[in-house]
């Protein structure tokens, strides 16, 4: 093995761990100091920078948060909680399918802070454990970017995946992790259905009870405020009333808030079926004859910018607030972070290609799942989807992958965001379940999470490696 290989690897790691303990924007910064020490010390030539991912995640994040400022998010998470308080009996299985297709429509895990308290009160007043819906709901938001055609995320895949030679679009890619992921979250409830004691037979939440800290499981003692993604992020602020006032009622809802949530998601089906029948767009001419359409990178960017405009004339949102919405500052923090990531490992990943694909090329296609373990310890380590996106597909490919067979791997790999207990949605989760059956733990992987994550994240790989074998 050639020593620059080795040096240079170990400082791509060494940038990826120091940008973690850094967090957020540190993710970004660190990446650049890689690419200046290839590039200055070991002068290896700079890689392409992620600029069509980085458009996309401009664009979709501007007119996510136009939506959000309008009240778009807060009416979407009251039609969620509607859903969700229609089935209280089914909740483990209802509650994270109902928040993986919000997920999926919003692009982003954001709308799952205002559904907690509505998941830990439906179910505890129907005496069902609150950890096995919290959850299942919050590792569900893993993987479920992988299924958003409006996800950061999907935007670090389809820039890889959607070009020559593998010609790999958004249809496809959804086409393997829709139904993967609907299958490992299916799985996951029902095996974390099972897990923790009924809350009658819990000393803990027993002695709570006693204590006069919570109500008997099945009162009708409800949840009467709601923390509000407007303007943030979502708080572990939860107020107990006497009054039985439907969780969801409490939540702000707004005529322009369902308009631009409406424009939102109009522009998400629409690309989606730009994406499913290319003659929909524009074709232009290419060298040696003929014509080929628009690529989806700049599809996507012209459409969520006309659905940002379209928001501002239905949902009369206060534009100069955009910048201040948790959706924009998550957003900004994914671009900068992926800009920085993606421009080391592509700088790294072209200077050592053939060697990449005649060594590790073969430990991938003798043990193809080693490539999901990659995508799953890179986004524990990073807590970030399209990090371990652009960090890990590239080699994948390079190594000779199959993009159908790796779709379905990546899916499931990303899950490992929640491997350790340091996740904002983790966090909220356990501080609003007052019964005290959420738990962070003291060991890293003793929390609530850690069992539904290795389950969902699991079976999600297994099943969407099958289709994209099978299918594709």
């Amino acid at each position: 093995m050639d020593i620059v290989f080795v040096l240079e690897a170990l400082v791509v790691l060494g940038c990826i761990v120091m940008g973690t303990r850094s967090s957020g924007v540190g993710v970004g910064v660190w990446g650049g100091v890689g690419v200046a020490v290839l590039v200055f010390i070991f002068r290896e030539p700079p890689g392409e920078p992620p600029a069509g991912a980085i458009a996309i995640i401009l664009a979709v994040v501007t007119a996510a948060a136009m939506m959000q400022a309008a009240g778009g998010i807060d009416w979407m998470v009251q039609v969620a909680a509607k859903i969700i308080e229609a089935h209280p009996r089914q909740i483990t299985l209802i509650a994270p399918i109902t928040a993986f297709a919000f997920t999926i429509g919003a692009g982003t895990s954001n709308i799952l802070y205002p559904l907690l308290p509505v998941i830990y009160d439906v179910s505890y007043r129907n005496g069902i454990r609150p950890s096995r819906p919290l959850s299942v709901s919050v590792v569900q938001s893993g993987v479920a970017l992988a299924a958003s055609p409006v996800s950061a995320a999907m935007a670090a895949m389809l820039t890889l995946t959607d070009t020559a030679p593998y010609n790999f679009g958004l249809t496809q890619i959804l086409a393997v992790t829709i139904p993967a992921c609907l299958a490992g979250i299916v799985v996951t409830a029902l095996v974390v259905n099972r897990m923790g004691k009924e809350l009658a037979e819990d000393p803990e939440v027993q002695e709570r009870v006693a204590a006069g800290l919570i109500p008997a499981p099945g009162g009708v003692r409800t949840i009467t405020k709601q923390p509000s993604v407007t303007g943030g992020g979502g708080t572990a602020d939860a107020d107990l009333d006497d009054d039985p006032v439907p969780a969801s009622a409490a939540l702000t809802a707004t005529k322009q808030g369902r308009n631009a949530a409406i424009a939102f998601l109009v522009g998400v089906l629409l690309i989606v079926m730009f994406g499913l029948f290319p003659a929909l767009r524009p074709h232009f001419p290419v060298e040696g004859g003929g014509s080929e359409p628009i690529d989806m990178t700049s599809t996507i960017v012209m459409v969520m910018f006309v659905a940002a405009v379209a928001i501002i004339f239905v949902g009369r949102p206060q534009v100069k607030t955009v910048p201040e919405m948790s959706v924009f500052k998550a957003g900004m923090m994914s671009a900068i972070a992926l800009f920085g990531i993606a421009w080391m490992t592509s700088t790294f990943i072209e200077a050592h290609e053939e060697f990449i694909v005649d060594t590790v090329g073969g430990w991938v296609n003798d043990y193809r799942f080693i490539f999901a373990l990659a995508v799953f310890i890179v986004a524990a380590l990073t807590t970030s989807q399209s990090t371990a996106t652009r960090t890990i597909v590239p080699i994948g490919l390079a190594a000779g992958l199959s993009p159908g067979l790796l779709a379905g791997m990546w899916a499931g790999g990303i899950g490992g965001v929640y491997a350790l207990p340091t996740g904002g949605p983790q966090i909220a989760a356990a501080n609003f379940d007052l019964s005290g059956t959420t738990k962070l733990g003291t060991k890293l992987f003793d929390h609530s999470y850690f069992v539904p994550m290795l389950v969902l994240s699991f079976t999600t790989v297994v099943v969407g490696a099958a289709i994209g074998a099978i299918f594709f």
